[in-house]
């Protein structure tokens, strides 16, 4: 097999979302009634001109909170203070919501546009210019012109690095090339002036086995030694495999990965935010933990760097990060055979507009 591309089980989930932020100005909200009257005038004017791209899972965020998507088998979404979290089956799940507070002045209205259908990936640059085609005809019926827009194409796979240990033989080869170049190769031309990342996550839920594998004390209160165990092991499979930009997260909170040379990273109450210079040659290992309080999975990412991008893509790269996971897990006492450790690859590309 090349090592120029990664074979992943046919039963990967593959996933795609595109998210344009208007920044809301005094100016344009002048042209309407109410908050309220204007979010609804203007996903009105958004639902209609998907409709014409055939685009069928939309929703106006109007309340300043974080949408996050993830592949369910049912359709649901559900609110906390922060954020508003997407269940949905891409092969069949439509949708066209809007989420606002009548009196609330919003930041930033969020248009998100979720990819439906089967071939995901094959399609995603014919995605990405519908979703284009739908803004530039947003942009030009509204009151205000030169309004700031920022344009988010979010990228997902995710696979059982266990899948061939329970059977799974069939793969399929990806070379996971850069999004920019292959949208390029399918005539659909991004700014010059973007900033891109590609990186991987696993969730590892804390096993009574595995938790009673490391703590001597059933009732313990110092969960330290849990986690530096986890720490150590992980970094030692990363560092056996050349991967240089690792994060550990134990704190309850979710991580969001960003560009740290282009972004601004902050942590919210709900969110860890992580910054990756994907450009730096130096180690980046960042880590948060508190052995006082017991968490019930812990979030491991790998992040790829500017040298890990070797054409035809990332292929050779996500190598290094199976075999990396599979001596993390080898060591840390998985059985392949009975548990699954999901495997997320995301390629992030965003320019403003």
């Amino acid at each position: 097999m090349s090592q120029q591309k990664v074979y992943i089980p046919l039963a990967t989930r593959t996933s795609q979302y595109i998210m344009a932020e208007i920044l809301m100005t005094d100016a344009l909200l002048s042209h309407y009634a109410s908050y309220e009257n204007c979010y609804r005038e203007i996903s009105k004017l958004v639902f209609q001109l998907a409709e014409k791209e055939d685009l069928h899972n939309i929703h106006v965020i109007a309340n300043d909170k974080l949408p996050v998507v993830r592949f369910h088998t049912e359709a649901y979404c559900f609110q906390t203070a922060e954020q508003i979290l997407f269940f949905y089956n891409p092969a069949y799940h439509e949708a066209q919501n809007l989420f606002f507070q009548p009196d609330y002045k919003a930041r930033k209205l969020r248009l998100l546009f979720l990819a439906t259908g089967k071939e995901i990936r094959a399609n995603a640059a014919n995605f990405h210019s519908r979703v284009n085609a739908v803004l530039n005809g947003v942009l030009d019926n509204l009151p205000e012109q030169e309004l700031r827009v920022k344009v988010r194409d979010h990228q997902h796979m995710a696979y059982d690095l266990f899948a061939r240990a329970k059977g799974e033989k069939k793969t399929y080869g990806y070379k996971l090339r850069d999004i920019y170049q292959r949208y390029k190769s399918r005539k659909c031309k991004l700014p010059e002036d973007h900033s891109s990342l590609a990186y991987v996550t696993v969730s590892l839920p804390l096993s009574r086995r595995l938790k009673q594998s490391v703590l001597e004390e059933e009732h313990t209160e110092d969960f330290s030694p849990l986690y530096q165990f986890l720490e150590d092991k992980f970094r030692s499979a990363a560092a056996g495999k050349q991967l240089h930009r690792i994060a550990m997260v134990a704190n309850g909170l979710m991580p969001l990965v960003r560009n740290s040379k282009f972004e601004k990273v902050e942590s919210t109450a709900e969110a860890q935010m992580i910054g990756f210079d994907p450009a730096a040659t130096d180690t980046q290992f960042v880590s948060h933990w508190d052995g006082r309080n017991l968490v019930e999975s812990v979030h491991f990412l790998l992040v790829a760097g500017k040298e890990d991008y070797t054409e035809p893509g990332y292929g050779r790269y996500m190598n290094q990060v199976e075999a990396a996971l599979k001596d993390f897990a080898e060591a840390i006492g998985l059985d392949p055979e009975r548990r699954e450790l999901v495997l997320r690859f995301h390629q992030h590309i965003s320019y403003k507009r």
